[in-house]
């Protein structure tokens, strides 16, 4: 077991009180993406955006820049992830917030940066996104082909197309991965862009889960990006590519993992409470599912601690979003059988969960990514070593 700060003990708590909110929206969110406008009173959806903060809840040191005071920030993000995802993953990931963007801020940002982006997300609700991904190129950096041109004033033109976005159609803000033109690896930076600015469209995709965040196609056709929207210019060049999107991932994966975690707590403890009375061969099946979910839960506890002692730590990381996107696609397959056939349509959050768990597996890397970069750590032994 993991003692928890006081801090992220109480933030656990409300989240969980607060997660029932969400499940209240899952099925009209997931019909109507565009419900989320009438839901940004929920708490939870004001917490994800900034604008909340429980009672009792000491959340930044004194120290200038020093963040969380329990030090603990990738864990606080698995508890909140769990939680609200057990409420309703779709929901919490519409949310408005900084949610990928507050993560690179926080690797390459400067304060003046954090101040543009935050300040505006602190007028109202405003979503933010996260470019990476390229048509049928995924996120090898090598192949990247976004390009930034500099405009001679020291900013750039941007210009390529992003995929697989994330509220990009909301967003205010996006953060764009892309090669400064006529470089080689080391000349990918991270650039923020105000949506508004000519040249920035955002075509929605049709999806089967996670309906809510609304992925999208962006097309980027000379975008002006000034120079102060240049992220990472205090850093050496190698801390500005490679290294940042590696540490920004693996501060996300544990909590894609916590967010399949949720997924699979909200299946699991549907079939408890609407079969009460489980005999047998069901009743087994059920508490083994809870108990994998329960060893999942620690495996992602024990990725995110790694990752918040050392940011290049996430071997582990990679290993509970390869077991828990798993375990929440068998758990999703394994609830309609405890209500026989018809099961999907006479039960339709269980019909949406399964769509909901497929579509985490293709979050921050499929499962075959994952077991590569655990079998590098594995192989160097930065991972299970003595």
């Amino acid at each position: 077991m993991i003692g928890l700060p006081v801090s992220l003990a109480t933030t656990q708590e409300y989240v969980r009180h607060w997660a029932g909110d969400l499940r209240a929206h899952a099925l009209e969110l997931d019909r109507d993406p565009d419900a989320i406008h009438r839901c940004l009173d929920l708490p939870a959806v004001r917490f994800l955006a900034g604008h909340e903060v429980p009672p009792g809840w000491d959340r930044v040191s004194t120290a200038a820049g020093s963040g969380p005071v329990h030090g603990l920030p990738t864990l606080e993000r698995v508890l909140v992830s769990e939680e609200l995802a057990r409420g309703d993953a779709g929901m919490m990931l519409a949310s408005p917030g900084a949610s990928m963007c507050g993560v690179l801020l926080g690797v390459l940002g400067s304060q003046e940066q954090r101040d543009w982006v935050y300040g505006r997300l602190d007028e109202r609700p405003r979503w933010t996104c996260f470019a990476l991904t390229e048509p049928e190129r995924g996120s090898a950096i090598g192949e990247m082909t976004a390009t930034l041109t500099p405009d001679g004033d020291g900013g750039y033109l941007l210009d390529g197309a992003k995929r697989y976005v994330g509220n990009a159609a909301r967003a205010d803000v996006g953060a764009v991965f892309a090669r400064v033109a006529g470089t080689e690896r080391l000349g990918v930076l991270a650039v923020l862009v105000d949506t508004a600015d000519p040249g920035f469209r955002a075509e929605l995709l049709s999806t089967v889960g996670l309906r809510g965040a609304q992925l999208t196609h962006i097309t980027l056709d000379s975008v002006r990006v000034p120079a102060e929207r240049v992220l990472g210019t205090h850093l050496p060049p190698t801390r500005r590519g490679m290294w940042s999107i590696v540490t920004v991932f693996n501060q996300l994966r544990p909590s894609v993992a916590a967010i399949a975690l949720g997924i699979a707590r909200a299946a699991h403890e549907y079939v408890a409470e609407h079969r009460r009375l489980l005999r047998g061969r069901e009743r087994e099946t059920h508490e083994d599912l809870g108990r994998r979910v329960d060893a999942a839960r620690l495996l992602t506890y024990r990725a995110a601690l790694a990752v918040d002692r050392r940011p290049s730590a996430g071997h582990l990381a990679s290993a509970a979003k390869a077991r828990a996107c798993e375990l929440a696609e068998d758990v999703t397959l394994a609830a309609p059988r405890f209500f026989g056939p018809g099961a999907r349509l006479d039960h339709p959050l269980l019909e949406k969960l399964a769509r909901d768990a497929r579509g985490v597996e293709f979050m921050e890397g499929t499962r075959n990514i994952q077991k590569l970069n655990l079998f590098q750590g594995l192989h160097s032994r930065k991972v299970g070593g003595r």
